[in-house]
């Protein structure tokens, strides 16, 4: 799954750009998944008084409103956005207005403003775009409503496989933290494949879903393991070894 984000203030063009991206990703025959930000705090699906609403009130956690034409399913609180990103299985997920993922931005803005530009900045575009100019700041600046094949060929380029996020006191064997390793390979100073955390040793899952875990932690859990296996007998030295188990809730 790969994952970028169009960040930039209301009004500078990010959905109008976003729209442009999706038709041209999907012509191409990429599937395409979204994730819209609202900043709005004010804002609900659910609405007081409906039926949704009294099952939230009663105490429901999640809450699932399924019609003829869609199937909204509501969580509690503000959900972070790699466990949003895990509901996804789309070849492309575009992020609007998402500033928490470490993923490839296009910063867009009007006319008269600004670009906020980044490490993981790609492009600008939006309105800014309106003005014709080569580049800003050194990067590519690019009208996504009438060079959106350019724009999007720049985005099959520049991102890769949904890095990971990791607090830099539990990783950063590569020498920088999980931001600066992606700014670095949007550089051509790295390759995304050499991240450790995806050189993994183990995987764990639960309930289908990978846990992410850095080296140290791997490295616990294999020789946990090992230290119990490797006494029974059909042990093979440098055999695959697979454990599966149900958690049967009994922790205090």
């Amino acid at each position: 799954m790969k994952v970028f984000t169009v960040t930039g203030l209301t009004g500078s063009g990010k959905t109008s750009i976003i729209e442009k991206i999706v038709a041209e990703l999907t012509a191409r025959g990429y599937s395409v998944g979204t994730v819209k930000e609202i900043h709005n705090e004010s804002f609900r699906i659910d609405q007081e008084g409906k039926n949704t609403y009294r099952h939230r009130q009663a105490g429901a956690d999640t809450v699932t409103a399924r019609a003829h034409h869609e199937t909204d399913i509501m969580y509690k609180g503000h959900m972070p956005i790699y466990e949003v990103l895990s509901h996804y299985t789309e070849d492309y997920i575009i992020l609007e207005g998402v500033r928490d993922a470490v993923v490839p931005e296009i910063a867009v803005c009007k006319e008269d403003a600004s670009p906020e530009i980044t490490p993981l900045t790609i492009a600008v575009s939006g309105r800014f775009a309106n003005t014709p100019k080569d580049s800003y700041k050194g990067l590519p600046v690019i009208n996504g409503l009438t060079d959106t094949a350019r724009l999007t060929d720049l985005i099959i380029e520049k991102t890769p496989e949904l890095l990971y996020d990791v607090r830099p006191e539990c990783c950063s064997l590569c020498g920088s933290d999980c931001r600066g390793c992606l700014a670095k390979c949007l550089k051509g100073e790295e390759k995304p494949e050499n991240c450790v955390l995806k050189q993994k040793t183990v995987t764990l899952k639960m309930d289908g879903k990978e846990i992410v875990m850095v080296p140290f932690v791997q490295n616990i859990l294999k020789n946990a393991v090992l230290g119990v296996v490797q006494e029974l007998k059909g042990y093979r030295k440098g055999g695959r070894i697979t454990i599966e188990f149900r958690d049967d809730g009994c922790r205090k």
